[in-house]
């Protein structure tokens, strides 16, 4: 079954303008033409987008994302496949270290969490009883350097 541009837009999220850029640049082959000229997407071609946009939301930019679809269109020859492979591991690698890296962001948001539910809990402990209030738990709980 062969999609208009609109349909591939509203299945893709991405606008009508971007799917004719991709072509433009070479992400996409050749889209093929209804005899009125209207773009026809394949089940093929909606495959490859959606391989594009993992790519896109994983942070590979164009020219890599370019280069990629070149190689894909040279076929299955060794140095194509060999030099897809390097890509496809060279953004694996960027992508580990940035999860990472967040990993290491969230386990300190995680400590600081830990921290405000316990000074929260102590807080409310500490108020509890009348005469101590507010004041005390002031003093008591200064504020974390962040």
């Amino acid at each position: 079954m062969m999609l208009s541009i609109r349909d591939v837009a509203t299945q893709t999220g991405l606008t009508a303008h971007t799917l004719r850029y991709y072509e433009a640049i070479g992400l996409l082959g050749p889209i093929s033409r209804s005899r009125s000229g209207q773009r026809q997407y394949s089940p093929a071609d909606l495959n490859w987008l959606a391989f594009l946009l993992r790519l896109r939301s994983t942070g590979m930019g164009i020219r890599d994302m370019q280069r990629y679809a070149t190689l894909r269109r040279e076929g299955a020859t060794l140095q194509s496949v060999q030099q897809r492979e390097a890509l496809l591991v060279q953004h694996a690698a960027r992508l580990e270290d940035e999860i990472g890296q967040l990993q290491q962001t969230l386990a300190v948001l995680h400590d600081k969490i830990a921290l405000y539910r316990t000074q929260a809990g102590e807080l409310k402990a500490s108020c509890s009883f009348p005469s101590q209030g507010a004041q005390h738990a002031s003093t008591a709980h200064p504020e974390p350097d962040h």
